[in-house]
């Protein structure tokens, strides 16, 4: 078995190097089962030393000139040589625990894909609360975070991928796929929940509660026309960081 570990990055000198050294340090639960891995960067049109620091931490890397989120995971999944894949953001910090579990998903042979809960790595009661919310509608639906997806090459090739409409929310589109695609199989979409993914909850530091409110709010009552408009997902591009 091969792990493809892909890493979406924009703009990402601060957090890639950390972020890639947990990464390689929870792949020995990978190497303890005999299972062989790659990770792959793909740059994703970065201004600063995003690809030197993943070439320095011996990363595969590829470019995505268009700036967006989808399009750097399907770039990245398309250099991939494993038979599955998981993409893990550049701002996220893996357990060897949670890569554990994931090798028991995949060996038990039931799911063609998943996700995990996460932890936010500083945050106040609020928005603790509000992961909490999002982590028991994630294990309910079925919606894996984009921060954390594992999935069968088969079946990722199968769904299409991430659709390049949404510049944020496609791993929600990719869920609805991808839960659909498990269905026709007989199989399912997983979300585990004993060792979250920890994430940085750099956004509440940096936007100001209005700022984050008013995309939320506008995601919640009008989610295509915000969800598929590069300017109204700012937070996620403008290179705040």
């Amino acid at each position: 078995m091969k792990i493809s570990i892909v890493v979406p990055a924009f703009n990402e000198e601060k957090l890639l190097g950390q972020s890639l050294g947990r990464i390689t340090e929870a792949a020995g639960s990978f190497d303890r089962h005999g299972w062989t891995w790659e990770i792959i960067v793909c740059d994703n049109n970065s201004t600063d030393r995003t690809a030197d620091i993943a070439r320095d931490a011996g990363a595969k890397v590829v470019f995505e000139p268009i700036n967006q989120i989808g399009r750097a995971r399907n770039a990245g999944a398309g250099a991939a040589t494993g038979d599955w894949l998981l993409f893990i953001d550049a701002d996220s910090f893996p357990s060897a625990e949670l890569f554990g579990e994931v090798v028991t998903v995949i060996e038990q042979g039931r799911a063609v894909a998943g996700g995990s809960t996460v932890k936010l790595d500083a945050a106040d009661g609020t928005t603790r609360c509000l992961a909490h919310l999002w982590n028991g509608v994630s294990r309910v639906l079925r919606w894996v975070a984009g921060s954390f997806i594992f999935c069968e090459v088969s079946a990722f090739r199968a769904v299409g991928g991430f659709s390049n409409e949404f510049f944020t929310g496609e791993e929600l589109d990719l869920s609805r796929k991808l839960k659909r695609y498990a269905r026709s199989q007989r199989k399912r979409v997983v979300i585990i929940w004993k060792y979250p993914l920890v994430t940085s909850a750099r956004k509440v530091q940096l936007y100001r509660r209005s700022e984050l409110g008013r995309f939320f709010i506008r995601a919640v009552f009008r989610p295509n026309a915000t969800m598929k408009n590069r300017d109204a997902c700012s937070p996620w591009y403008d290179g705040r960081r």
